[in-house]
């Protein structure tokens, strides 16, 4: 009884196929109409759930929920309550650009759910009643058997009752690059979802062979539909951007308006000030102080920042996410189809004397031999024409050529073999024309190897061997020569097969036995005598040679790669060798992972690089485990089983062209190119966007503050204000959002790629950018009241001397905008001082205006001002020169410090 009980517990590739028969109530010739329509009421029809879906109205509403929004919302209103109207108008039109953007973006985990969905299979072959049907998938039900041949996608989760030859592709779930051979022995309950042999998952997609297979879960209790559920109930992280900007805005807003009331209650109860003047005062206070083109311009900038990674083949799901790729700390990477080719290549060719590798890219039919690292010519090594011929004419792939672009058609590894072939100097399809194949045992999980019985024009016959090394040299009696046949030297093979095998590669055997011109039938037992063993393969699916830059670079950027994929260890270590991982050889499984409790995993994910057999879990439990290490984690990957994954991460990155819709979905960013190259491109691109934020902060801070500083000296002392409301208003008007934009196409200086990531919680105004801005607001009150004294010492009118100071205020953030160009490197440089066409169109533009405010008579009667000769402007510059090598020095001063501290 206790027997049958845990077999009933016990789950399905954990069966045999009669037990699993028992458990489901079922039977091999399937379920009968009435039963299965019984169980379809029960238990649901075969597809996962609609999620629930807002109406347009909430969504559209949705998108001004947001930290960035607010602080635009509120500048609105500001700017139109001192009817700024063009400053209104700038920013409203920003507001609900951004919103229709992402309201085209939004219910990104509903489509990730619905892509899904749409990878069910429509239709299945099921057996009701004894008699073979086509049913929709939807009215599967746990019992059914279910019948798969190539090019079906599996329509539910199948325990396999019998299989002949039956290949799955299983990438979309476990990563791996290759179809996965099946049969129907039990394995053991905890033996990971790759290994699961017995097992085809719905979703994946069967390559060849046929089998039938017991449907034992269906809609959400499958593979697909548990990650399906597990995407759902992830929440995305909120952007470093958006959180600091919403703390940036609430300690500022709230700053000013307790700042602006006791000045309000200062002047009129203390300094008897007339209440309208000293109100008015206070509004252009509050004006200069609050940089309402702030928001507007940091928008921009990651709008620009889109633009620029769109054109590098990243494409942007979600705008924050811009500066949050710039300070990755981690970089968790899928291994297939993203640091590799997704592209089986023979790499080692082991013959009875020789190892020789093979050189190449992908299935391109270029390529050099090599022995012992020199280059070979093939015709002068006979032993290699042989091997060529067997993996040539035991094969039923084939290679397709179109506009300079190879691909294979059929089974990956044999495509490999028939590019190896070729780069050996033989055509495939001229060696079909003389061998014809006359009979052929396929390829089976059962007996691990493919044999055809081929005959040329010379009235010869040969049977060509290839399958699994172990299986082979089981058959072979002997190894081909030149000379004829020699005696089998099986340790020889054997260790030469382990190291290969070692290195992370399949290794395939290849063998031939010539037999009799009359013989036109194979069976299993004319390979029981006479085979000759001819040589491995070993084949590799190969790393990109541009990741392996790729990787490089992010090493000197300070950012950790780590690899998790679902493919086995030995391959994921030879992978992250060749690619340049820190530390290949720390492996840690799927299995291991479930040994450890999430605090030992968090001490166990830093020491470790590779990361193998993993499941969905697995990989969002990574991502976490590096979370809590307070690292900003990127996540790379391709498949259904990565979105859980890409949609906790600090990043989300997809591939756009072998990555399935439900990854896409989920990411917030997505290679067009598949490129992990393109990824390094992207965050070399965050870099430079986060450090124009910067510079836009520390340009618009100071020149806010400094204005408002001029107010607040005046009034605290009861003295002449330097600058009318009017005035200050028309400064923000003309500069705030024209002269701080300059800064948002800026290109990346130099050594950003050098500098460590920044950490998690770093302020954007921390250290060297909140010492520049108190130093610049304390600058600008100096400049401003030294010229306005000067005025009034030359016995200038009132109207001169405030025209003097408010062209002064606009030529030191002319100049100060000079120097933010260049925060952490010298300023004064040929290419520094060449500036960019958008910053001298935006000085141009502000020097207009000023000039035209100055001597146009119109606007001189608006906002008080009067000419000024060419002496005072002369000082005027002066003034703006001087801010500029102030700040300069001290930046100098500051850069050699930290060189100094440097080589202590």
């Amino acid at each position: 009884m206790d027997e049958q009980e845990a077999q009933q517990r016990a789950p399905a590739h954990a069966l045999s196929p009669e037990a699993a028969l028992a458990q489901y109530h079922s039977d091999p010739a399937g379920l009968d109409a009435r039963e299965a329509g019984t169980r379809l009421a029960a238990q649901g029809p075969n597809q996962l759930p609609q999620p629930r879906r807002r109406s347009p109205l909430l969504r559209l509403l949705a998108q001004f929920n947001n930290a960035l929004i607010y602080v635009l919302l509120a500048s609105t209103l500001v700017t139109a309550l001192l009817q700024q109207w063009i400053d209104t108008g700038v920013i409203l039109a920003v507001v609900l650009v951004n919103a229709v953007l992402g309201f085209a973006q939004e219910g990104r985990a509903e489509r990730a759910m619905e892509a899904v969905r749409r990878m069910l299979a429509p239709m299945a072959s099921v057996l009701r009643d004894g008699q073979r049907q086509a049913v929709p998938a939807e009215q599967l039900v746990p019992g059914d058997v279910v019948l798969l041949e190539a090019g079906d996608r599996v329509p539910a989760d199948l325990r396999l009752l019998s299989c002949h030859g039956l290949r799955v592709q299983e990438a979309v779930l476990t990563g791996e690059s290759v179809a996965v051979d099946k049969d129907c022995a039990a394995v053991d309950a905890g033996a990971a979802l790759g290994d699961r042999g017995c097992m085809a998952y719905s979703g994946t997609l069967v390559s060849g062979g046929q089998a039938r297979g017991l449907v034992v879960a269906t809609g959400t209790e499958t593979e697909i539909g548990r990650i399906s559920g597990l995407l759902s109930s992830v929440e995305p992280l909120v952007t470093p951007l958006l959180r600091q900007m919403s703390d940036f805005a609430r300690w500022l807003t709230l700053l000013i308006l307790v700042f602006a009331a006791l000045l309000l209650a200062y002047g009129y109860f203390v300094q008897q000030l007339p209440f309208a003047e000293l109100f008015m005062a206070v509004v252009g206070l509050s004006v200069a102080a609050i940089p309402e083109g702030l928001p507007a311009v940091l928008t921009i900038t990651l709008a620009i920042g889109v633009q620029a990674m769109a054109r590098r083949s990243a494409i942007v799901r979600r705008m924050p996410a811009i500066e949050t790729v710039g300070a990755v700390s981690v970089i968790c990477t899928d291994k297939t189809g993203t640091l590799t080719c997704n592209e089986m290549m023979v790499a080692t060719l082991v013959s009875a004397g020789h190892c020789y590798s093979l050189s190449g890219s992908g299935y391109v039919p270029d390529g050099q031999l090599l022995r012992d690292g020199a280059p070979v010519d093939p015709a002068t090594e006979p032993v290699l024409a042989p091997i060529a011929t067997v993996a040539s004419l035991c094969n039923d792939a084939r290679l397709h050529e179109q506009d300079a672009s190879w691909s294979v058609r059929g089974d990956p590894m044999e495509g490999a073999l028939l590019v190896m072939a070729r780069k050996l100097g033989l055509d495939e399809e001229e060696l079909r024309q003389r061998w014809s194949r006359t009979d052929a045992i396929p390829f089976d999980a059962g007996h691990r190897y493919m044999a055809t019985l081929n005959h040329d024009h010379r009235h010869r016959a040969c049977v060509f061997v290839k399958g699994a090394p172990e299986k082979v040299l089981a058959l072979c009696s002997g190894q081909w020569h030149p000379d004829g046949a020699v005696g089998l030297e099986r340790e020889y093979w054997r260790s030469r097969y382990e190291a290969v095998a070692a290195e992370g590669q399949r290794v395939l055997a290849l063998a031939m036995k010539p037999v009799p011109d009359d013989n036109r039938v194979l069976e299993f037992d004319d390979l029981d005598d006479g085979l000759l063993l001819l040589g491995l393969v070993g084949l590799i699916d190969p790393p990109r040679a541009e990741a392996i830059e790729a990787v490089a670079q992010c090493r000197d950027a300070g950012i950790d790669v780590k690899m998790i994929t679902g493919d086995h260890a030995g391959t994921a270590t030879a992978i992250a060798r060749l690619v340049g991982l820190a530390r290949p050889e720390a492996v840690l499984t799927g299995a291991d992972l479930d040994q450890l409790d999430d605090r030992a995993l968090i001490e166990a994910v830093r020491d470790t690089d590779v990361f193998a057999r993993t499941s969905p879990e697995h990989k969002l439990r990574l991502v976490m485990a590096l979370q809590a290490s307070d690292m900003i984690v990127a996540m790379t990957g391709d498949g259904v089983n990565d979105a859980p994954a890409l949609k906790r991460a600090d990043v989300g990155i997809a591939m756009g062209r072998s990555g399935t819709e439900s990854a896409k979905e989920a990411a917030d960013l997505v290679l067009a190119d598949d490129n992990f190259a393109t990824l390094v491109a992207a965050v070399r691109e965050g870099r430079r966007v986060y450090d124009n934020l910067k510079k836009v902060i520390g340009w618009t801070l100071p020149t806010s503050t400094g204005e408002a500083l001029t107010i607040v000296v005046a009034l605290l002392l009861g003295a002449t204000l330097p600058v009318t409301p009017v005035q200050i208003l028309w400064i923000n008007l003309i500069t705030a959002v024209t002269l701080g934009m300059a800064l948002a196409f800026e290109p990346l200086e130099k050594r950003t790629m050098q500098r460590p990531p920044r950490r998690r919680d770093e302020p954007l105004m921390a250290g060297t950018l909140a010492w520049h801005i108190l130093l610049v607001s304390v600058l600008f009150p100096c400049g401003v009241y030294s010229v306005f004294s000067y005025a009034l010492g030359q016995g200038y009118t009132i109207e001169l001397a405030r025209t003097m100071a408010v062209n002064t205020l606009v030529v030191m953030e002319i100049f100060h905008l000079f120097f933010m160009r260049n925060f952490y490197t010298t300023s004064i440089t040929p290419r520094a001082v060449a500036g960019t066409p958008v910053v001298w169109l935006t000085v141009a533009l502000v020097t207009l205006g000023q000039f035209a405010v100055t001597y146009v008579p119109a606007l001189q009667q608006i906002f008080g001002t009067a000419a000024v000769s060419l002496r005072d402007g002369l000082v005027i510059i002066g003034v703006g020169v001087a801010l500029f090598v102030i700040i300069e020095l001290e930046k100098q001063l500051r850069l050699r410090l930290l060189r100094m501290r440097g080589q202590r």
